[in-house]
């Protein structure tokens, strides 16, 4: 008997409803498990690299509300780790980087790749085991752009205007640059499926700062890159772009890239949402702070999408990442009330 795995039949086209639902970074500092393990572990790059506390932490939000699909627990700048850039996290400040000169380019070194994301792969493998069987597992990556807005300003900017103007200024090193992270992005996202992900998703978090033709240029060709290179060695497994902010250029992303679903941020109006959906599946994509408030703010949002969204392939998900301050009681509620199915 085969397993059936929603999120997945979603993905490939099925209308299920109630939806299958997951969250962003549904393995995170809200929840008070988390909070300890990762004290235990002494270092988010700890907890990151270490198979035992990556599936452990990975697994807490599984136990806790019964989601739908499982992301493995990383972080998107492993991949810039793994080529040869420093990496540290500090608490209030985020992921901090020497920030990179146009000579650093040809410098980073990826010879030993594969070898510094073994632990990942192992983090994979274990989880598919550890998982129930009707849970999707879900690997990812972060996409080319974004990364390097990180590797460049070497640290989150409000509108990443260090890699903006570095782009223009550096057109051609700029695009060898995303073109060196897409194929080993790709690489990355290759081997976690033959470590057992069912599904991956590509992360391109600044996507919304981006003009058109940089949109195009910077965001669009580099994932397209990368779907090309998955589609070639796993043809049938379902990929979710989410190029956060991309707005009205949403309509164009699907296409152009070749992604299987997107993933939508929360200000995707729905009726926007409903035209994506004619062309396959989408994810999303209620507004994180709603999920804060809880009580009329969360029912209302949560009602809305439902309703809006029933009657195409749709997986309910945040429009970005829960934020720690998120009450545990309104996780509970929200995942209630879409199993219920309940709308206005």
């Amino acid at each position: 008997m085969t397993t059936r795995r929603m999120m997945v039949e979603v993905l490939n086209g099925a209308t299920i409803f109630p939806p299958p639902i997951w969250m962003m970074r549904q393995a995170g500092r809200y929840l008070p498990e988390y909070r300890a393990m990762r004290q235990e572990a002494g270092s988010f790059l700890d907890l990151c690299y270490n198979p035992d506390f990556a599936v452990e932490v990975t697994l807490q939000p599984i136990r806790r509300f019964g989601f739908d699909a499982s992301i493995l627990f990383s972080d998107i700048l492993v991949v810039p780790h793994a080529l040869g850039r420093d990496l540290r996290f500090e608490e209030g400040r985020g992921p901090l980087m020497t920030p990179m000169a146009l000579e650093d380019i040809d410098r980073l070194d990826p010879s030993g790749f594969h070898e510094h994301l073994a632990p990942v792969y192992e983090t994979v493998s274990r989880l598919r085991s550890a998982l129930p069987s009707e849970t999707t597992l879900i690997g990812f990556c972060g996409a080319p752009w974004t990364l390097a807005t990180y590797m460049i300003a070497g640290h989150g900017t409000p509108d990443q205007a260090p890699a903006r103007l570095f782009s223009h200024r550096h057109p051609e090193a700029f695009s060898r640059l995303l073109a060196l992270l897409a194929d080993h992005s790709a690489e990355y996202l290759c081997r976690q499926i033959e470590a057992g992900a069912d599904v991956v998703q590509i992360f391109d978090s600044w996507a919304g700062v981006l003009d058109e033709i940089s949109f195009e240029r910077w965001c669009v060709e580099p994932v397209a890159r990368i779907v090309r290179q998955i589609r070639l060695r796993h043809p049938n497994v379902p990929i979710i772009g989410f190029p956060k902010g991309a707005g009205s250029l949403y309509s164009t992303y699907r296409e152009r890239t070749g992604v299987t679903g997107l993933g939508l941020d929360w200000s995707v109006p729905l009726s926007q949402a409903v035209d994506l959906q004619r062309d396959g599946a989408v994810q999303g994509n209620l507004d994180p702070m709603r999920l804060v408030a809880g009580g009329a703010a969360l029912q209302e949002g949560v009602s809305l999408i439902l309703d809006r969204l029933r009657h195409g392939p749709h997986v309910f998900n945040l429009g970005h990442g829960i934020t720690p301050q998120t009450p545990i009681e309104h996780v509970q509620a929200m995942v209630d009330q879409v199993r219920s199915g309940r709308g206005s």
